[in-house]
């Protein structure tokens, strides 16, 4: 298994398979053809139906320059070996075709080249599954977050400082941010809103409801906004992690190595999904990104708490559990309706699935690798409207009040 780097990345939204992915394709192919004098891109599937919206011509363009590069969106049923797929071409001052790459964003801002052998030394767990790594921390009578520094090394935890500053920025700018976001939709940002306006008698639920969300509003509008973000495990995915993690630690004082040690058993989680499924909307639905993004605020949560290994492992499977079947259906392909808000409903099951775990992990039946495995099933039998194509869903049955 990879580092869980993979999973952090610290870039641009407002989408990491449409947007980020596109742009490190782009990169990719640029410098294995710089000399060339115009460039083409065919975008299919969810990257040609969706692209617009997500914004993946101006991150090709910001790398291949609009005045050298055709981008076409070929909205045409073909064979794809994945469902965000894209042709380069490279033509020299002839119109000669000098160089092609088939390039797949395959979720969380990563991409693969057709044909490319993934290098082994690139992981750096030897467990693949949950299973092998609590039969692994039960057996060194260690916590996961300590499991991961063995395998990252010291160095992780100042990466987490970094991710950890980063989800804290991006909720302070969405929560001191108002207006309408770009798209057409007229969305207006709600988090300062949601931040400000206490209820006339407002319990300590009630607050924490209000808060929670206005801070997974504040990440997810800033991301639909095309600001910096951090992908947990995606861009659209953004906002629940940080939430979560930032409402506990400023309530019950939480210090920033407890923080950080949340974060790293959050990043596990991510990269099991991300191993033995997806966290590709395109691929299996909305659950691989909010359903994973709701697991890693669980664990996240549960190891804050301190709570066992198979406590954190419940708190997980019930986050994921009760996300599946949840279909991709971004309205007009922004990463606005529904996805800001599903962002804040996400964040507040993920601390209801803790306190279930607290008390009912005795009781399980499920594990978590077995969660996994039917996501990615489910998300496979899904149809391809309902898999960030906006064609089916509340993207093609929303109409503007």
């Amino acid at each position: 298994m990879k580092s869980i780097r993979d999973i952090y990345k610290i870039g641009r939204g407002p989408s990491s398979s449409h947007t980020m992915g596109p742009q490190a394709a782009s990169i990719r192919f640029a410098k294995k053809y710089p000399q060339a004098a115009k460039y083409k891109v065919i975008l299919y599937g969810s990257l040609a139906k969706t692209g617009k919206g997500h914004l993946t011509d101006v991150a090709i363009n910001e790398v291949l320059p609009p005045s050298k590069t055709e981008i076409i969106f070929c909205m045409d049923y073909i064979p794809l070996p994945h469902e965000n797929t894209m042709d380069f071409f490279a033509y020299d001052a002839n119109g000669a075709e000098i160089g092609y790459m088939r390039i797949m964003s395959i979720g969380g801002g990563d991409i693969a080249e057709e044909g490319e052998v993934p290098v082994e030394a690139e992981d750096v767990y030897k467990e693949n599954t949950f299973a092998e790594i609590a039969a692994y921390c039960k057996k060194r009578n260690i916590r996961i977050s300590d499991y991961v520094e063995e395998n990252e090394g010291e160095s992780i935890w100042a990466y987490l400082s970094e991710v950890w500053e980063c989800m804290r920025h991006t909720i302070h700018e969405g929560l001191t941010t108002t207006g309408v976001l770009a798209g057409g939709l007229g969305v207006e940002r709600k988090a300062a809103y949601l931040y400000n306006q206490r209820h006339i008698d407002e319990s300590k639920a009630t607050r924490e409801t209000r808060i929670v969300c206005s801070y997974a509003f504040a990440a997810s509008e800033q991301n639909a906004g095309g600001g910096i973000m951090v992908t947990a495990p995606t861009c659209g995915a953004s906002g629940v992690l940080p939430a979560v993690l930032k409402y506990k630690s400023d309530t019950l004082g939480y210090s920033e190595d407890a923080v950080l040690r949340a974060l790293a058993v959050a990043g596990v989680i991510g990269n099991l999904v991300k191993r033995n499924a997806s966290v590709s909307g395109a691929e299996c639905g909305c659950q691989a990104e909010i359903g994973t993004a709701c697991s890693m605020a669980a664990a996240a949560l549960a190891e804050l708490f301190d709570m066992g290994i198979d406590q954190i492992e419940y708190a997980a499977e019930i986050a994921m559990e009760h996300h599946l079947g949840l279909t991709c259906d971004p309205v007009c392909g922004l990463v606005q309706i529904p996805c800001i808000e599903r962002n804040a409903v996400a964040a507040m099951r993920a601390i209801n699935a803790v306190t279930l775990a607290s008390f009912l992990t005795f009781t399980r039946k499920i594990s978590f690798d077995n969660i996994i495995e039917t996501m990615y099933e489910t998300g496979k039998d899904l149809h391809e409207r309902y898999r960030e194509t906006s064609e089916g869903g509340l993207a093609k049955l929303y109409r503007q009040m």
